[in-house]
């Protein structure tokens, strides 16, 4: 009995992080229902285990589990700490939300917390099985934290809406994985790779068709066009707390699968996947940054801006080689940073019954709080692309990529819309600069927004000026070196 349960214990600590997740989902519900008085305590309670599972994955070893289905390597730690630090950062942002709506705090950590154990999974997947499994877990508690405003009107309606497309998207995907299933005979995506090389299927139009379909679903996951038309309404319907958390943790996970299924269980089919890809990228790039350029809703402007940015993302999938993923690596960790660094902002001009959202209350932000609008300039410059900032590094990497591989009007239309997202970005510098400002606001720092902030200032200016750490760590990670 003493061996039998050793070797179990052996063989879930490749999940202990996740474990340790649910683990505490659980009791902050517990908390919230029986120790009202300490409800205070949970957002740090998260935190903490948020930090404790990061240290378990930068810790642990490579290792594959579950007969290949749990793949616990470099290509998931990555994704994983990206996940890990949306979830850290919207938690000590969460002092705001709770001061605008008032919810259950253990209600709204304990739904982070179980979207965050789908997205670990989802990074991890090595089986068909496991990568839908971990993306309903990751879909269904975000259904939820969409419409947690409960006496908002636009909020149950982004709320159905998300829901409602998100289970059409999912029949896609599962339709196309059937697809692969009934080709192969597995649903192990490493061995769906050699058996579509060894039986020459790479021409079979029933795996094109599959192809088709879970491009479709993983679009829609990564809000990338024209499978983008949820993303604005329900950005915007949702609590500004929750669209900055799905703008980047949901969507790096999209992205995980995105990676592993193209580039591990269908890289004979590049030849049609990349060109596919590039003119989704630039259309993507395209309606995220022209619509952006009419939105008067400052919350509208960043979801279109994170649906241009998707499409900046997906360049770094195009080479369909571990330099590509890398750079998309990098690029959506300075986008966790300036992105959020963003909404962080846009939450602390938010009062009780006032959302301030238009972008005309950023008029004469400079003057009336200068620290916070020297803040939101630099995550607009980096939002921007401008150097010295994190997000001209990203995207220098993502474009490099992409060149390599021979895509070179994809490169030359990406530079066009980068150009074009100046615009709009700067239109809100020039706001906080050159405005006169229309009525005196207060603003109220929590604790845990205050070293949000510092977080996503020293990511987004850190990691443009030194460089080169961030690349390497993921490199060695992808190569395991």
């Amino acid at each position: 009995m003493i061996h039998t349960a050793a070797v179990s214990w052996t063989a879930l600590e490749p999940i202990l992080p996740e474990l340790l997740l649910i683990g505490i989902g659980v009791l902050l519900i517990g908390c919230d229902l029986f120790l009202p008085r300490q409800r205070q305590l949970l957002p740090w309670l998260t935190v903490l285990g948020c930090l404790t599972a990061l240290a378990m994955i930068l810790a642990a070893q490579p290792v594959t589990a579950f007969g290949g289905m749990f793949l616990a390597d470099g290509y998931a730690k990555v994704f994983k700490v990206i996940c890990l630090g949306a979830v850290i950062l919207t938690t000590l942002m969460a002092g705001q939300f709770r001061r605008l709506i008032g919810p259950r705090q253990g209600e709204y950590d304990s739904l982070l917390l179980f979207s965050l154990v789908g997205m670990l999974l989802m990074a991890s997947a090595g089986d068909l099985m496991v990568l839908y499994l971990g993306l309903e877990l990751m879909a269904l508690p975000v259904y939820a934290l969409v419409g947690l405003h409960k006496r908002e009107q636009r909020t149950s309606e982004a709320a159905i809406k998300y829901f409602l497309m998100g289970a059409f998207a999912s029949a896609l995907l599962l339709f196309g994985m059937s697809l692969l299933y009934g080709l192969t005979g597995t649903t192990d995506i490493g061995r769906i790779a050699e058996l579509i090389a060894s039986r020459n299927l790479a021409a079979n139009p029933a795996l094109l068709a599959a192809l088709g379909l879970l491009l479709a679903g993983l679009c829609f996951k990564v809000a990338v066009a024209p499978f983008h038309l949820w993303t604005p309404d329900v950005y915007e319907g949702a609590p500004t707390l929750v669209t900055a958390f799905m703008s980047v943790g949901p969507k790096a996970a999209g992205f995980a699968i995105f990676g592993r299924m193209l580039l591990e269980g269908l890289p004979q089919l590049q030849g049609h996947w990349g060109p596919i890809l590039a003119v989704l990228a630039l259309l993507t790039m395209a309606v995220g940054n022209i619509t952006a350029l009419c939105q008067h809703s400052l919350k509208r402007m960043l979801a279109y801006s994170s649906i241009a940015h998707a499409g900046y993302a997906v360049l770094g999938l195009l080479p369909g080689t571990a330099e590509g993923m890398a750079a998309t690596m990098t690029y959506l960790v300075v986008y966790l940073f300036m992105n959020l660094g963003a909404f962080a902002v846009l939450m602390l001009l938010a009062a009780p019954g006032q959302s301030r959202e238009s972008i005309d209350d950023c008029k004469g932000l400079a003057t009336r709080h200068p620290v916070v609008a020297a803040l939101m300039l630099v995550f607009l410059f980096s939002l921007t692309g401008i150097p010295p900032t994190g997000g001209f590094i990203g995207k220098f990497y993502l474009l490099k990529a992409a060149f390599t591989a021979g895509y070179t009007l994809t490169v030359v239309g990406a530079v066009l819309f980068s150009a074009i997202s100046a615009y709009f970005y700067l239109r809100v510098v020039r706001l906080m600069y050159m405005s006169e400002a229309e009525a005196p606001v207060s603003l109220t720092f929590s604790p845990g927004m205050t070293a949000a902030l510092g977080l996503c200032l020293a990511g987004a200016l850190g990691l443009g000026l030194f460089p080169g750490s961030l690349l390497g760590w993921i490199v060695a990670a992808l190569t395991g070196s």
